[in-house]
């Protein structure tokens, strides 16, 4: 029997402006891998200072977002009053529970800005939706090392391999990156109520003798072992334990209850998330 359960294309969505990311999750055969409920390919994508990237201030609940760049800079601001810069190797996690706004706009260091990223969603278990909102930034250098064989990843979020971020999750939940020479294998051990999956953002991947390449994302079955060889490659490695619930999505919402959605949207159209720090524009609940 496989260990691989379900290889996802990713769609390309339109943000915006122009700016086009490859959306693994969700899918309409796999909602979610553990908690992770949304993964957005950022990029490679060019912005200048008379193209700037400009995601308006927008509503998140029920989630935290993760937000790590491989080029470029972003500008963060939020309802809470944060505002800085996300640099590459960086980690940039917010957590929406019962409310929260933010805005993301290109800062130029350089012009033209050169920016690729993965972007996470990650949903909170039931007991931890309705938390107060909160904002983290991690730097690189507090990110465990993980070797795998000559190469090595960091450990962005969670645990794994008797490590810890100091990213401070909610639920039992892993999520590595880095790139992976060719020739090394990478292979970690997945609980019995957990599944994992591999994103491939550069390269390729060997996994039972079958090669896959970038821009797919491969889902291993719960509690299978997740296990591959690289044949070049940088990677994503993410996962964790299966919630018991259902959980319910729309826009930038996602919630155990349907109820508590059709609330949130009612919220925004009210402007009831609090003003983003330095910004007025915002983007109105879709029809």
């Amino acid at each position: 029997m496989s260990s691989v359960a379900l290889v996802i294309e990713p769609r390309v969505s339109d943000l915006g402006e122009g700016f086009l990311v490859k959306r693994a999750l969700p899918f309409s055969k796999k909602r979610m891998v553990g908690p992770f409920i949304f993964l957005d390919h950022m990029g490679p994508a060019i912005f200048t200072k008379e193209k700037p990237l400009l995601v308006r201030s927008h509503p998140h609940i029920g989630l935290s977002t993760l937000t790590y760049l491989f080029k470029g800079e972003m500008l963060h601001r939020d309802s809470l009053g944060n505002e800085l810069v996300i640099r590459p190797g960086e980690v940039n996690w917010m957590t929406a529970g019962r409310g929260i706004a933010h805005s993301e706009r290109s800062f130029f260091s350089s012009d033209p800005m050169h920016l690729e990223g993965i972007q996470l969603w990650i949903a909170l278990p039931k007991e931890s939706e309705e938390i107060s909102p909160s904002f983290i930034h991690v730097s690189e250098d507090q990110l465990p090392k993980i070797p795998v064989g000559n190469s090595e990843m960091k450990l962005i979020a969670g645990s794994a391999f008797n490590e810890s971020s100091p990213v401070p999750v909610y639920s039992p939940l892993f999520y590595l990156g880095g790139t992976i020479a060719a020739g090394d294998r990478f292979e970690l051990d997945v609980s019995a109520n957990a599944e994992g999956a591999v994103y491939i953002s550069q390269g390729e991947i060997e996994v039972e003798e079958t090669l896959y390449r970038s821009g797919q994302m491969i889902c291993f079955t719960p509690g299978h072992k997740i296990s591959f060889k690289s044949q070049g490659c940088q990677v994503v490695v993410l996962g964790g334990e299966i919630f018991p619930e259902k959980r319910f999505i729309f826009w930038n919402f996602v919630s155990s209850s349907q109820e508590r959605i059709e609330v949130a949207k009612l919220d925004w159209q009210k402007q009831k998330f609090g003003q983003v720090i330095n910004e007025t524009d915002f983007i109105p609940l879709p029809g």
